[in-house]
This record gives structure tokens, C-alpha cells and sequence, in this order.
């Protein structure tokens, strides 16, 4: 081994200096290879990967692979009990040519219900945060916790107090008032009809519409710089609706996202609130029947998983859709 190391000499003695220095030089490249690995470790990237792993495993187990496994089932016959059989493209033909009660009132009760409760409780949660911005942080506070208290209750309030408020005998409260006046002498079947059901839906889920979005907003309008407002009163601004959409809202894009993106999410899975105010699945002549509730009809109650799936595949394609919409109208770039 030392013989390769050491060199000669012009005089052909080896010189101890130059085969110190190559054995140095070797020692040093191994040195520097197991630096080379410790350090990997020590990488931003290496500590920013084990950081998301956590979030990474949850995101796998709980999103991504029951939306994979959905796909693959909506190309099949599954009851539950015998093995999925292939159908490729059925259930969608199915559902778009043959489904009269989706064609007829599940998709137009969708689409009325989101278009109504999507973009009016996320204009009404953006009014509630501005206004809530002006006043003191004590008042302000504690008028944020009731408005967004229906949000994280609000199927223990429809279940008890909106029933109790549209039942349909004399000890509705909506009724009893009426009778009272002598505007009605029969109690209004508010929660069995198809008149004011939907009606109802679309009040009652606006009530609620207040939720972690609604917060995301007195969070964004609280944390604009004051100074913005004072330079543009300067430079010509002249009332608050200006301020509004010149100041505040550019100000607050990524608030305004998240607010839009939640909206919409919540305005499509909704279809509980249908449920918990009639009682039944479906809704009164399918008049609040929206699509997470033909979803749990075929699902959960006939077993017809792999229609089901079909069906919740077409509303992730839906829901994504209009996401896209909201992040072009409320990105930066």
C-alpha cells in the first residue's frame, strides 16, 4: 500500500513529504463524501420533506386515494356484497341520458341552490366582516363568535330551532303567529311541501353561510395597512365605496380566495341541511334533493356504489371548475 503512495525522487528515492500529502489527500475525499451525506440531512429541502410528511400520509389516506378508488368505482357495478364488475362508461351515460330525477330536479335544485347560497353568503360574509372592522375590537369580537357560531352548530340549531320555527301544527312558531293575525286558518305545511322547501333551504343555509371564510376576511380587512386608505384620500378618493373596491379588496386578494374557495365547497355539500329539516332522504317531492343527497340516496340506502361513485365523480369535476373560476378572478398574478 505504501509503495503505491510514495513517489520517487529525481535521484530515485521516494520522497515522505509527497506520500504524506497523497495519503492526506485520500483521507480527505473520504472525509469529504461522509460530510457530504451527514449534510444531506441538514438540507432545507430534507427538513421541509419531513415537515409535510405527516400532512403528506393524512392527505393520502384521507383524500387522494378515496377520490382514486371513487374513480375506479364509477367505471363498475358495486352492491356492496358481490365484487365490482366493469361497465366502463354506464353509469355516466346513465346518469346524464336516463336518471330523470337528476336531470329534472337534482340538477337544477344544485345549480339554483349553489348560485344563490355560493356567491350571496360570500358577499354577505365580506359585508359582515367590513362592517364588523369599523367598530372597537371588544364589540367586534364578541358579535364575530355569534355570527360564526351557526357555522359550527348549525345542525344542532336547524334540527332543533328552525324545525320548531316552520313546524308544520299550531305550535310552529311561523304559524302560530299567522293564525294569530288571522292571515291563515290551516297550519302551512312549511317542511312537507315543495312550496317553500327550497325556500327555506336557501334562508336557513345563509344563516350559516358565516364560517371559517367569514373569519379569514376581518382578518384580511383588519391587517391592511392604514396608510393605503390616507394615500388614497389624498389622491382623490372620495367615499367608502371607493375604498371598497380600490383599496380594501385588491388589499386582501388572498383572504378573498380563501373565502371564495370555502363558499363554494360549502355550497355544494350542503345537502344535510335538506335532510335534517324534512327528516328524509329524499327531500319532499325531491324538491331539496341536490347532489350530495343523490349521492347518499344510491350509496348508503339502495347500494349502488359504483353509480354513486359516477355521480360524486361528476361534482368533484363541478367543484373544481368553479374553484378555477374564483382563482382567476382572486389571483395576484
Amino acid at each position: 500500500m505504501k509503495t503505491e503512495l510514495t513517489q520517487k525522487n529525481g535521484k530515485g528515492k521516494t520522497s515522505p513529504a509527497m506520500g504524506l500529502s497523497a495519503q492526506a489527500e485520500v483521507s480527505g475525499n473520504g472525509k469529504a463524501s461522509g460530510s457530504r451525506k451527514k449534510s444531506l440531512f441538514h438540507t432545507e429541502g430534507f427538513k421541509g420533506g419531513v415537515l409535510l410528511l405527516p400532512y403528506g400520509v393524512v392527505f393520502s389516506m384521507f383524500i387522494l386515494v378515496p377520490v382514486i378508488i371513487a374513480i375506479g368505482l364509477s367505471f363498475t357495478y358495486y352492491d356492496v356484497i358481490n365484487k365490482p364488475s366493469f361497465t366502463g362508461l354506464l353509469n355516466y351515460i346513465t346518469l346524464f341520458t336516463q336518471d330523470e330525477v337528476f336531470l329534472k330536479y337534482v340538477l337544477p335544485n344544485t345549480l339554483l341552490y349553489a348560485l344563490v347560497v355560493g356567491p350571496g353568503g360570500y358577499a354577505l360574509s365580506f359585508l359582515l366582516a367590513w362592517m364588523l372592522a369599523q367598530i372597537q375590537a371588544v364589540p367586534r369580537t364578541i358579535i364575530a363568535l355569534a355570527i360564526y357560531t351557526p357555522s359550527m352548530l348549525g345542525q344542532v340549531f336547524i334540527g332543533v330551532i328552525w324545525k320548531t320555527i316552520f313546524s308544520g301544527d299550531q305550535r310552529g312558531i311561523i304559524n302560530n303567529l299567522l293564525m294569530k293575525m288571522d292571515i291563515i286558518d290551516q297550519p302551512i305545511q312549511f317542511l312537507l311541501t315543495k312550496d317553500y322547501f327550497m325556500e327555506i333551504m336557501i334562508f336557513v343555509s345563509l344563516w350559516s353561510a358565516m364560517g371559517i371564510g367569514f373569519l379569514a376576511m376581518i382578518s384580511g380587512i383588519l391587517n391592511i395597512n392604514d396608510e393605503l386608505y390616507e394615500a388614497a384620500y389624498v389622491d382623490g378618493m372620495k367615499n367608502r365605496f371607493q375604498e371598497i373596491f380600490y383599496i380594501t379588496i385588491p388589499s386582501m386578494k388572498p383572504q378573498m380566495l380563501f373565502g371564495a374557495v370555502m363558499a363554494i365547497v360549502n355550497a355544494f355539500n350542503m345537502g344535510w341541511i335538506g335532510v335534517t329539516l324534512s327528516g328524509a332522504n329524499p327531500t319532499p317531492e325531491y324538491s331539496g334533493q341536490l347532489i350530495t343527497n343523490h349521492i347518499d340516496d344510491y350509496g348508503f340506502i339502495r347500494y349502488e356504489m359504483g353509480y354513486a361513485a359516477a355521480v360524486s365523480v361528476v361534482l368533484l369535476l363541478v367543484v373544481y371548475l368553479f374553484n378555477k373560476v374564483a382563482q382567476k378572478l382572486f389571483s395576484e398574478d
